[in-house]
């Protein structure tokens, strides 16, 4: 195989941010691996968004099936569409790598995967050849993941003593504390029988076996962690921030709502700029109090938002805000360009993965409302470990919890400013020629492209 062109298969969780992630990280390996052919398999829905405006030689797009039967009517299940999928996500890649290996006349040489399809661990051995996991996370809910078994040993002892939201000292292999009521969903409450729980828990036993797991995360901002999962896992490698690294800036993207000609018009440090992602919107209920407590502190602010929401805001609240000049509300924000935007104060923010490293990448402190997955945890970091934002009092979005959020932000204290600009600098860093991030990337390429010796198990 050494002699011959090399074929890599790719495979997605076809939800959430995780296509964009990896086709990105493909995307870097395919540019520093000019020779090497990536098959990329994703569901037909997810790949449609993704190769839309994707030109890359080197990169095959294979669409695999969702597993929802046709004329499926759903039930309305939690994760029904995730469920379907996962019931045939194995069987869908087998089949999916021998159609490549057919059009391209190559074997398979290495399996780059979501850390979610722990399967691909048989499927490596079977073929002989590496298999490199991606999480596509930060590393404390990987560690959350990995050491489910000990975290639900030690906390069996302490459920009725201990409330989801008091701290625990040492429950957790690389932190300090925690609390059980921000471990991901799964790992000791919620439903550990369902079929994502189930998925999670066996990722976690099996993720030792892979010849390198690898993160979008930079290896400076959680050291104990690190070191942590490093003794766990073979070749541990955080190869991010991506945002920081990625040649397609958002600013590249046009920006049609005129979001950063609005904040050159807006006084340093000033606005808040507010956005859940494209997946989470608060309850009703909550954007009606967090737009009153805006409209009341007259906090600037910059928020985005699907035009469908705003239904719920307050009477008359959008026209207020932007006849006045302290609001403007946009359906879509170039969110990179807009967090790197002098004017920017704070991120009120969901707390996924990709928005914490966006914002800890800008030097700006956050507000987090976290609704489900790593976000409880993210925020865990964001304010206990890290100490660059804080989490919303009580959970959710009231007028007090809101004001009292933004005066705390908008007044940090000097040794919290220097923490936000020590570890965007430590971001910054680690993506420098001799920089860690990129060291560590060189050595996922010579796993990937086989370009080392690696003992396959």
């Amino acid at each position: 195989m050494d002699n011959q062109k090399k074929h890599v298969a790719v495979y997605t969780f076809p939800y959430s941010s995780h296509p964009s992630l990896i086709l990105t990280l493909t995307r870097r390996l395919a540019s520093a691996a000019p020779n090497v052919i990536f098959s990329f398999f994703n569901i037909e829905k997810s790949n449609d968004v993704l190769f839309s405006n994707l030109s890359c030689n080197n990169i095959l797009r294979y669409d695999v099936s969702d597993g929802i039967p046709e004329g499926y009517v759903f039930k309305g299940t939690p994760q029904e569409d995730i469920n379907l999928f996962l019931a045939v996500a194995e069987e869908e890649l087998r089949k999916g790598v021998q159609v490549a290996e057919m059009d391209t006349g190559l074997k398979i040489s290495c399996l780059v995967v979501d850390a979610f399809f722990w399967f691909c661990g048989d499927m490596a051995e079977e073929m002989g050849i590496p298999w490199v996991a991606v999480w596509a996370a930060g590393d404390c809910s990987l560690a959350s993941h990995i050491y489910t078994d000990l975290i639900r040993e030690k906390s069996a002892q302490l459920i009725g003593s201990v409330g989801p939201n008091e701290e625990i000292v040492d429950l957790m292999p690389g932190l300090k504390a925690v609390r059980l009521g921000d471990l991901p969903s799964g790992v000791v409450l919620g439903n550990l029988e369902s079929p994502f729980s189930t998925m999670l828990h066996k990722m976690g036993r099996t993720l030792h076996k892979a010849t390198t797991v690898t993160l979008n995360s930079f290896q400076e901002l959680d050291p104990n962690l690190t070191t942590t999962l490093s003794s766990k896992l073979n070749n541990f490698l955080s190869v991010g921030p991506f945002n920081l690294i990625s040649k397609e800036k958002t600013s590249l993207k046009l920006d049609e709502f005129s979001c950063i000609s609005w904040l050159d018009n807006q006084n340093t440090k000033t606005i808040a700029y507010i956005s859940f992602g494209t997946v989470f919107t608060p309850p009703p209920q909550e954007l009606v109090e967090l737009a009153k407590a805006l409209e009341e502190t007259k906090t600037p602010f910059l928020w985005s938002l699907k035009m469908d929401s705003h239904k719920h805001f307050p009477k008359g609240f959008v026209e207020r805000v932007t006849v006045n000049g302290t609001g403007k509300v946009v359906p879509w924000a170039p969110q990179d360009q807009v967090l790197n935007h002098v004017a920017i104060g704070v991120f009120v923010t969901h707390c996924g993965w990709n928005s914490v490293l966006e914002s800890l990448g800008a030097g700006v402190p956050m507000i987090c409302r976290p609704f489900l997955g790593d976000q409880h945890l993210n925020s865990w970091m964001v304010e206990r470990v890290w100490g660059i934002g804080l989490r919303i009092e009580g959970g959710t979005f009231t007028k007090h919890a809101t004001r009292r959020a933004l005066e705390q932000v908008f007044s940090l204290s000097n040794s919290r400013h220097e923490r936000m600009e020590a570890l965007k600098d430590l971001a910054h860093k680690a993506i420098e020629p001799n920089g860690s991030s990129k060291q560590n990337f060189k050595t996922l390429v010579e796993v990937v492209t086989g370009e080392t010796q690696h003992e396959y198990h």
